[in-house]
């Protein structure tokens, strides 16, 4: 027997400042569905969700609710007019007797319930909206992005509980690692249609692929009938006439046909230049402390970053990642220990918060406004990569219209303003990239463009990310911040810091400070002699370090064998060339370090 939908969308069209959003969507969420809902930014998914939440009423079309079924929506900002409490939002439609719900999500959203609203930052709010929804268990649960504003642990608390849950969800998410966890359907909007896969997240980009590849087949198809029909107009049509107006016309209804197709919007073309090379080492602390009155950051802490690692930085918000950044980088300083900063070090900062976009500005005044991209007496123009360019071209690469140019910053959504301060940090050359939660709204072809350019990047990069299969696909270490002062380094991303903890067997450390109890000991305080936790790490590390640039230098030796190579693909050449120095010179400093540390351990 079929089963009756929870929820039905019927024929839904509808138009926002005369572009269609969609035209003719059809939509069924049947019990028990776990979708993943999917496509480019600003391609609708949003808007979507609030048509299925009643928040946004059609144009034209039906929605149908099955009788006594109740949906729940998680707002992205909420209103806590009127209440005290996040707590008393939270637990507004619940009975006082279910008023622990609320309290056990808080605990593992890892939030203050009692918090003043007016004093609670937008991810508490966020987290806040998340927990009234878990809390009222609906049967249909919508979810735009629930994981943004949630640390790691967090993240693994609520991917367990959805697994746990009975009722249906659609979910909205950039982190590809809770995607795959969770959902068995797929939900992709693509220019106004929506297309459904039964099956979940894993493999829907080969799926997207495989079809866009049949459209471009098709296309190309229609524009050789088209050439064809129109060659044929031109040069037999005077003999024919009579006789072939309705070919004439069938050529007119081919060329209608490919004018209506929606062009599909392409990748940003962002592109990262490195400066001139910094020296071998980019900073070093030594037995670091830092607090802040009782709350202690970092406790006896020792790290050093060479030129060219990709450091992860992981833990709970609150932690002190973001503090530790700005110690590397010189914004802060220890309260006790030696920190030394390397040389020729010039800095890009990717700020989570966006601070270095002003939101009432417009997107143009943000870039023409940055000192580091004006063009003297060119008011349209911009300073990329020390070559001027009008400032419309320039936000084009970034997949911003000319509408939008002067449109204020504020009138973005949040995968838009994480575009633009990519493009002004990509603007400058620069040889370390600080990046603090760069992948927060990016929708996954962006991510993937991001992760392709970090890879070929020459220099250094230290990434604060939430998003697991990121840190996985960047990540040459991970730090992990595991609470009263504790950072221990791990080689590796996400998944090789869970093979290697000593607690492999059990769940990665909750959150919160002191989760661990400081007098217990752990296996992996068993160091060398003479090197630090740190230093051990990082000497166990080098081995596969070496082997990997070793690899990747007889790659390159492969490739410029090529004799022809210099005249056939001179770019090619010259980059090459370039990879094969930068590689060279990262194997010279890791065997110089490898043997640094050997030595010493040997006492």
């Amino acid at each position: 027997m079929a089963q009756t939908p929870l929820l039905q969308l019927s024929n839904i069209s509808l138009t926002y400042g005369g572009n269609p959003v969609f035209d003719g969507l059809d939509l069924v969420v049947q019990p028990g569905d776990r979708v993943a809902l999917v496509g480019r930014n600003g391609s609708g998914k949003s808007t979507l969700m609030k048509v299925m939440a009643a928040l946004v009423e059609a144009d034209k079309g039906a929605r149908s609710l099955s009788p006594g079924v109740t949906v729940g929506y998680m707002e992205q900002d909420p209103d806590f007019s009127g209440f005290a409490t996040l707590g008393d939002y939270a637990a507004q439609n619940l009975d006082p007797a279910e008023a622990y719900r609320v309290e056990m999500a808080a605990e593992g959203l890892d939030f203050d319930p009692s918090l003043d609203p007016e004093k609670a930052s937008g991810g508490e709010r966020r987290r806040a909206a998340l927990a009234k929804l878990l809390a009222e268990a609906p049967e249909l649960m919508l979810l735009d992005e629930p994981t943004n504003h949630l640390d790691i642990h967090a993240i693994g608390w609520l991917e367990a509980r959805l697994r746990e849950t009975r009722a249906a969800f659609v979910l909205i998410s950039h982190d590809r690692a809770f995607l795959r966890a969770l959902t068995r359907a797929t939900l992709w909007i693509d220019r106004g249609q929506v297309r459904r896969r039964e099956s979940g997240f894993d493999g829907f980009e080969e799926w997207r692929d495989t079809l866009w590849a049949q459209e471009d087949e098709a296309r190309h198809k229609l524009d050789r009938k088209i050439k064809a029909e129109a060659r044929w107009a031109v040069e037999g049509i005077s003999a024919r006439r009579k006789r072939n107006q309705g070919r004439v016309r069938a050529l007119q209804e081919l060329r209608a046909q490919r004018a209506s197709q929606i062009k599909r919007q392409g990748t940003a073309a962002m592109a990262m230049e490195a400066a001139a090379p910094s020296g071998k080492l980019v900073a070093e602390l030594e037995h670091v402390h830092k607090a802040y009155g009782d709350r202690v950051i970092l406790r006896d802490f020792s790290l050093r970053v060479m030129r060219g690692e990709r450091v992860a930085f992981v833990g709970p918000n609150g932690a002190g990642k973001t503090t530790l950044l700005r110690m590397i980088t010189g914004a802060e300083e220890a309260d006790q220990g030696n920190i030394r900063r390397g040389t020729n070090l010039e800095t890009a900062i990717f700020d989570q918060s966006r601070a270095q976009l002003d939101p009432n500005a417009s997107l143009w005044e943000n870039l023409t406004g940055d000192p580091l991209m004006r063009v003297p007496g060119q008011a349209d123009q911009v300073m990329v990569r020390g070559q001027p360019k009008h400032v419309v071209g320039y936000l084009k690469e970034f997949l911003f219209d000319e509408a939008q140019a002067r449109a204020p910053v504020r009138s973005l959504s949040g995968g838009e303003r994480a575009r633009l301060l990519l493009a002004r940090i990509m603007a400058q050359p620069a040889n370390l990239l600080v990046l603090d939660e760069p992948t927060n709204d990016l929708d996954v072809e962006t991510l993937d463009l991001l992760q392709d350019i970090l890879s070929e990047f020459d220099g250094t990069v230290l990434l604060v990310s939430h998003d697991r299969d990121f840190i996985d696909r960047i990540a040459s270490t991970t730090l992990v911040f595991e609470g009263a002062g504790r950072v221990t380094a791990y080689a590796g991303g996400w998944s090789d810091y869970l093979a290697q903890r000593p607690e492999a067997d059990s769940p990665a450390p909750a959150s919160g400070a002191g989760s661990r109890s400081k007098d217990k000991p752990k296996p992996k305080e068993k160091v060398k002699s003479g090197l630090s936790y740190t230093e051990t790490h990082r000497l166990e590390k080098l081995p596969a370090e070496i082997a990997r640039l070793e690899a990747e230098i007889g790659k390159l030796t492969e490739l410029l064998a090529d004799a022809d190579l210099f005249t056939r693909e001179p770019v090619k050449f010259r980059k090459a060339t370039e990879a094969m120095a930068a590689r060279q010179t990262a194997l010279e400093a890791a065997e110089e370090e490898w043997l640094m540390l050997a030595e010493k351990a040997e006492g």
